[in-house]
């Protein structure tokens, strides 16, 4: 039953759109007569171009994409790399390789990019590098590499760095220098990823309360979000709404 109500909803919406905006009328003989097949087919002919300039279209489409076909990228920039063997399509191919959390094939074209590139070489490529080292348990190497990269020239790649450099910092035991580096950049960087590994580092050190007032405001933050924007870090919320109750079963109080 849900699905025909569905079905029937898509079927009107489209009818509906098909008068207002003054369609070619033989989509009506579709729309009536293949429900399903008629009512896609127009939404993905008629509708969904004029959607493409909206932000929030695009990206659930890259995410809907990216779920079905995960590999796309690997592939395109493959193609890429085969046609032109430069530093950026193996930087391309680097970062499409990252982003499946593939960074043991990601590293040596990360290497292979930065050899490869005239003059001084991007401080955001050297951070990726460090990210996929740490990644593969190279957290030694990763801080070095860190240390001797320039700073990026935004304030966001910045912030990214600096919580790259904490995760770093905390793994190797130097916690209070981590936790310095947590406390500033959760007041700036965007999601909750910062907030919720400070948290969960406060109270690997005990601060208990500290950790309950920043978990309580990923949880205040998040009521104003809608579901699409939960779902892009529901891992890192339900650890938070986890933990959160967790500490207040433990009688933890601000």
């Amino acid at each position: 039953m849900p699905v025909y109500l569905a079905i029937i909803a898509l079927q009107v919406a489209c009818i509906v759109h098909l008068v207002r905006t003054g369609r070619n009328q033989m989509w009506l003989t579709a729309l009536i007569f293949l429900p399903v097949v008629g009512a896609l087919a127009y939404f993905f002919v008629e509708i969904l171009p004029g959607m493409q300039g909206n932000r929030h279209v695009r990206t659930a489409r890259a995410n809907v994409i990216a779920a079905i076909d995960p590999e796309r990228e690997v592939r395109a920039a493959r193609e890429a790399l085969d046609l032109a063997d430069t530093a950026a399509n193996r930087l391309r191919l680097a970062d499409a390789l990252a982003a499946l959390g593939r960074h043991g094939e990601a590293i040596p074209l990360y290497r292979e990019s930065i050899e490869r590139t005239a003059g001084d070489v991007d401080p955001r490529t050297q951070a990726r590098l460090a990210g996929s080292l740490f990644e593969t348990g190279e957290a030694d190497e990763a801080l070095v590499l860190l240390d001797a990269a320039g700073e990026p020239g935004g304030q966001s790649e910045r912030d990214r760095v600096a919580m790259l450099r904490a995760r770093i910092l905390g793994h190797l035991g130097r916690k209070d220098e981590a936790l310095k580096l947590y406390e500033d950049v959760v007041t700036r960087l965007p999601g909750e990823e910062a907030r919720c590994r400070y948290a969960a580092l406060l109270i690997e050190q005990g601060w208990d309360r500290k950790a309950l007032k920043v978990l309580e405001e990923v949880e205040g933050r998040m009521r104003h979000l809608d579901r699409h924007h939960r779902a892009a870090e529901a891992g890192m919320y339900k650890w938070a709404m986890d933990t959160l109750k967790d500490l207040r079963a433990r009688g933890v109080s601000a």
